[in-house]
């Protein structure tokens, strides 16, 4: 399992969905990620990824968060 870094402290991937996209010549991935805390705690990551790495600060919000925009 993939371990990454938060806000909230580290966390584990537990889902990815990529969707390849393209602006001119330039190719990208956006991302939104499924992750989980060590205490338990969904979070969902939205990024984008070029050569595979994720870029620029991805925006990450806690499940209950999520509940609240709604």
């Amino acid at each position: 399992m993939t371990k990454t870094a938060t806000p909230w402290g580290p966390a584990t991937l537990v889902e990815q969905l990529r969707l390849p996209q393209q602006a001119g010549d330039k190719r990208f991935s956006s991302l939104v990620e499924l992750l989980e805390s060590d205490r338990g705690e969904r979070l969902v990551r939205f990024a984008y990824a070029t050569d595979g790495i994720a870029r620029r600060g991805p925006v990450t919000l806690r499940a209950r968060d999520l509940v609240r925009l709604r």
